[in-house]
């Protein structure tokens, strides 16, 4: 992953998706603001994968943009910072305040499937959590549940907590505070998305301390096609398959297509033509629905 050199920014770290920079002349650790540019790069099962999704890193800064400004919430964006982002990345680059990060990923799920479902076929439970017997994949839970992970060191897999180790590693007051607002995003979230005939499935939100108030802070991306689960409301409420059920507006396109070929094992093989074009295609229409 070679990140893109910007005049008067110094690149400082990349993730899997996105790439940190500073103002030139500063660190990390007393930078007044950061620059996310969220790139083209697709991952899936803790791989980056390739090749990119044309356009991805435009499509995703503009759903986070466009959701932090519906939500009651504090975010990371500097105010009247897109103005002062630079030309080479324009669109897909944020400007936001530097905050003490949480190190967990606060899910919260409103249906029952990915990973949840594995657990619960396995448990009858998700994260510790008992939920009713006789529940199909993709079924709507009796109501929305939070359901933590364990944000691991670069290289390592995150790892499904339940809210008790939470507490252990951030402590009581917060893990509460998170969860409760967590909870409170989704339901607001999936009452928008509701009304623009699509089910917000599922979510992970991610939170800082802003170190100037104290304040928890909602960061990173949010309710983007990576981080979150979208269907159809009238596939989901007329299909009688989980794969009609799930109609998806995400990347479950290239997770499909990997569980079906490749075992694993080693480096993931090259993303078809075809999924590449189905997925930028999912991801531009999840937008135009939602905004329009």
């Amino acid at each position: 992953m070679t990140a893109q050199e910007l005049t008067g920014w110094n690149h400082v770290y990349s993730g899997k998706v996105r790439d940190l920079y500073v103002p030139a002349g500063t660190t990390l650790a007393d930078a007044a603001e950061l620059l996310v540019v969220a790139s083209d790069r697709v991952s899936a099962f803790d791989f980056v994968l390739s090749p990119g999704i044309p356009r991805k890193g435009t499509l995703l800064t503009t759903l986070s943009n466009w959701w932090f400004e519906q939500l009651d919430v504090p975010n990371h964006l500097v105010a009247g910072g897109a103005a002062r982002i630079p030309a080479e990345v324009a669109g897909r680059a944020m400007l936001v305040k530097p905050l003490e990060m949480f190190p967990i990923e606060c899910v919260v799920r409103g249906y029952l499937t990915g990973s949840g479902w594995a657990e619960y076929q396995q448990s009858q439970s998700v994260t510790g959590i008992p939920l009713p017997a006789g529940l199909r994949n993709g079924d709507r839970l009796p109501e929305p549940i939070f359901t933590p992970a364990w944000k691991a060191p670069q290289g390592e897999h995150d790892e499904n907590i339940t809210f008790e180790r939470m507490v252990e590693i951030v402590g009581a007051e917060d893990a509460a505070a998170l969860r409760d607002l967590s909870l409170a995003v989704y339901a607001a979230a999936a009452a928008l998305a509701e009304a623009h005939s699509l089910v917000l499935a599922d979510t992970k939100f991610e939170f800082g301390r802003d170190t100037a108030t104290g304040e928890i802070t909602l960061a990173d991306e949010v309710l983007t096609s990576d981080s979150s689960r979208y269907w159809d409301l009238a596939a989901w409420q007329a299909g009688a398959t989980p794969e009609e059920r799930m109609a998806s507006f995400d990347k479950q396109i290239v997770r499909d297509w990997l569980a079906t070929n490749w075992d694993k094992q080693g480096t993931p093989p090259e993303l078809p033509a075809v999924i590449v074009a189905q997925t930028a295609e999912r991801y531009a229409e999840l937008i135009e629905r939602l905004t329009k």
